[in-house]
């Protein structure tokens, strides 16, 4: 798949790339309040304009993610329903993983048939 956009925003890197089965949303860096609005742009954009029939958000290389970032999570995941587009959180570690399970916000993606439970490769 070829890199299509790459952009960094406040220490976060997110690389978009586009195939056949969608879009990945590759972030690497802390996510907080700093960096999630332009995470948030940049993932609105491309729900809004785009339009791809799924999504896959990998936070394999997220060691961090605050209240901001949470709720840009959710936001996407609102808007990615409204547009009848699959979003996908994938590569989440035991932090990331704890974080989004205390705060039920894994459970709004499980619910939605957007996350599998984690596999022996620690994605969801």
């Amino acid at each position: 798949m070829p890199n299509d956009t790459f952009i960094t925003t406040s220490g976060l890197e997110i690389s978009v790339t586009h195939g056949q089965e969608g879009a990945l949303v590759h972030l690497n860096g802390r996510v907080n309040i700093d960096s999630s609005p332009g995470l948030r742009d940049r993932l609105l954009a491309m729900l809004q304009g785009e339009h791809p029939e799924a999504v896959t958000i990998d936070l394999s290389e997220v060691p961090y993610i605050d209240l901001s970032g949470i709720a840009t999570l959710i936001e996407a995941l609102k808007v990615a329903r409204n547009r009848e587009t699959t979003l996908h959180l994938a590569g989440l570690q035991e932090r990331l993983l704890h974080v989004l399970e205390v705060t039920g916000v894994l459970s709004l993606f499980e619910a939605s048939g957007h996350a599998s439970p984690p596999s022996a490769s620690g994605a969801v």
